[in-house]
C-alpha cells in the first residue's frame, strides 16, 4: 500500500512473519529496498507494481539493507524483472550478499564452537528460497541516489550485520533500516513475539540508535515491524536502546553470581525467561546478542574467557 506519497509497502509472507520491501518511487526512477525471499517478488511484489501500474523497467536501483536471506533471497528474480537496475549494498556484507554459501557459514554457522548452528533443514530452507546474484556496487555513508525529484541519503546502520545500510528521504524524513533497530522482539504477523532481536555488534548497534536519535525521522520504516511514527519513532528506538542494557545487567548478574565460568549456551539458559517470553527453541537465538555483549563487556574489561584451551568457550567476570 502506499503509506506516503510515492512511498509503497509491499508485506510479503515470511513464515508466520512477513518481511516488508519499499518501493519508493521518483520522477524518473524508482528504487526498490530489500528482495525478500525468491517466491516475494513473484507472489508479491510484480503483483503490487501492476496493481498500481508501475512498469517494472522504472526500476532503476535495487538496495540490500543487509546480509539475511529473507532481504536479499529475491536478488535473482529482481535482476531478471528489472535487468538495468543498479543492485547496492554495503561494503561490509558484500560477499554474504553475493554467496548464500558464504552467508550460512559465516553469518549463520559462526556459533558452531559455541555449540549452536543451524539445522541442516533449516540452511536446506534458505538455499531453496534464497537465490542471489552479483551485485553491481556498494554505497555508505555521504551518498545519494536521484530519483528525479526525490533524492535518497545513504545511511549506514551497522549493528544487526556489520554492513548495514538504510535509506533517507530528507522530504518526507522518512527512515527506511532494514533490520538496523529491532526492538525487544521480532514479532510474529499477529504481533506476538517470536525470537530476539538479533542485533550482533554490541557497540554498533547503540550507535546506530543514536545516530537514528539525533536523525530524529517522522517515519521509521522497517522490515519486520509496523510503521512508526511521530512519538512512535523515539519510542521505538528507546526500547530498543533500552533492551541493549538490560541484556548486559542480566550476563553481568548471572556470571557474578556463580564461581564457575559458563558457555554461551548455559548463559542463555540461565537468562532466557528475564529477556523476553520466546520458547526456549527461539530464545537460543539470543546467541547473536549475549555474544555480542560478551564480546563488548571483555573489550571494557568487565568479562573475561576463562581459558583458550581447545573446546567450547566460557565466561566469567573479572574479579
Amino acid at each position: 500500500m502506499e503509506i506516503l506519497p510515492g512511498i509503497h509497502r509491499i508485506e510479503a509472507p515470511l513464515g508466520e512473519r512477513y518481511v516488508a520491501l519499499y518501493l519508493i518511487v521518483g520522477d524518473d526512477a524508482s528504487l526498490l529496498v530489500d528482495t525478500g525471499l525468491d517466491e516475494s517478488i513473484r507472489s508479491s511484489l510484480i503483483p503490487y507494481m501492476e496493481s498500481i501500474g508501475h512498469p517494472s523497467d522504472r526500476v532503476r536501483y535495487v538496495v540490500n539493507t543487509h546480509a539475511d536471506f529473507d532481504h536479499v533471497g529475491g536478488n535473482e528474480a529482481v535482476r531478471g524483472l528489472c535487468p538495468d537496475a543498479l543492485l547496492l549494498c554495503g561494503a561490509k556484507d558484500r560477499a554474504q550478499i553475493e554467496d548464500i554459501e558464504v552467508m550460512i557459514d559465516d553469518r549463520y554457522g559462526e556459533f558452531r564452537r559455541h555449540g549452536f548452528d543451524e539445522t541442516p533443514e533449516t540452511k536446506n530452507f534458505i538455499r531453496a528460497v534464497a537465490h542471489t546474484v552479483p551485485v553491481d556496487g556498494a554505497r555508505g555513508a555521504g551518498d545519494v541516489i536521484d530519483l528525479g525529484g526525490r533524492r535518497l541519503e545513504v545511511l549506514e546502520v551497522p549493528g544487526h550485520s556489520r554492513g548495514h545500510i538504510g535509506v533517507y528521504e530528507p522530504e518526507l524524513r522518512a527512515a527506511f533500516i532494514g533490520d538496523a533497530v529491532l526492538w525487544d522482539s521480532v514479532l510474529t504477523t499477529a504481533g506476538d513475539p517470536a525470537f530476539p532481536p538479533t542485533y550482533r555488534d554490541v557497540a554498533p548497534y547503540r550507535d546506530t540508535i543514536r545516530q537514528i536519535l539525533d536523525l530524529a525521522p517522522d517515519h521509521l520504516l522497517t522490515a519486520h515491524y509496523g510503521v512508526e511514527s511521530g512519538n512512535g519513532v523515539q519510542g521505538f528506538l528507546r526500547g530498543s536502546q533500552n533492551y541493549t542494557d538490560l541484556v548486559e545487567t542480566v550476563i553481568v548478574e548471572i556470571l557474578d553470581s556463580t564461581r564457575t565460568p559458563l558457555t554461551l549456551l548455559e548463559i542463555i539458559d540461565r537468562g532466557r525467561d528475564r529477556l523476553g517470553p520466546w520458547p526456549a527453541e527461539a530464545s537460543l537465538y539470543l546467541v547473536y546478542p549475549v555474544l555480542g555483549h560478551l564480546e563488548d563487556l571483555s573489550t571494557r574489561g568487565v568479562v573475561t574467557q576463562a581459558d583458550n584451551s581447545p573446546g567450547t568457550p566460557r565466561f566469567e567476570t573479572v574479579r
